[in-house]
């Protein structure tokens, strides 16, 4: 586990950041796979094959958590004010802030997405790591990159809407 960590830690860190999109949460979710994993298995592996089940258990604790967070998201308005504030930055920085958007897609559309295009894995492979029928991949592909494309797209630029008579409201 030791030569695990020293080797590959970071990239088990950006990987678990990626998927929670927090430095803390990223931390707690490796150092629990690596518990859940290594409590598990015996000396024997190499790094490489300690690195896949790790990051299997990453994800799957991660998604785990996306449950139980989605069930909070539910009744959290009721005893909790907004965790973040809203930012004065224009329009350009959220169209920028890529891990911005990713927060806003649901635990398996946001898997799906970091397993396609960080783990650069085929769609049957992330069924396999899902367990969940490539079709059930696909879909949340495309509703994640739909949900991406609409938060990414460029606002109407008030200026214009000005210059051309037009009113808005704020």
């Amino acid at each position: 586990m030791t030569r695990l960590v020293a080797e590959r830690g970071d990239s088990l860190r950006r990987y678990a950041y990626l998927l929670c999109g927090n430095t803390d949460d990223a931390a707690d979710l490796v150092q629990d796979a690596l518990v859940k994993t290594f409590g598990r298995l015996r000396n024997g592996f190499t790094v490489a094959s300690a690195e896949a089940y790790v990051r299997k258990a990453v994800l799957n604790t991660y998604l785990d958590g996306g449950r139980r967070r989605t069930l909070w998201r539910r009744i959290a308005h009721l005893t909790a004010g907004p965790e973040e504030q809203e930012s004065a930055a224009p329009a350009t920085d959220a169209r920028i802030d890529l891990l911005g958007q990713l927060r806003g897609l649901a635990p398996r559309e946001r898997a799906c997405i970091v397993l396609r295009y960080y783990e650069d894995l085929k769609v049957d492979d992330i069924a396999a790591q899902l367990e969940i029928s490539p079709g059930a991949v696909k879909r949340y592909l495309s509703d994640a990159l739909g949900k991406l494309a609409v938060s990414l797209a460029e606002p109407a630029d008030d200026d214009m809407l000005k210059d051309a008579g037009g009113t808005h409201a704020h």
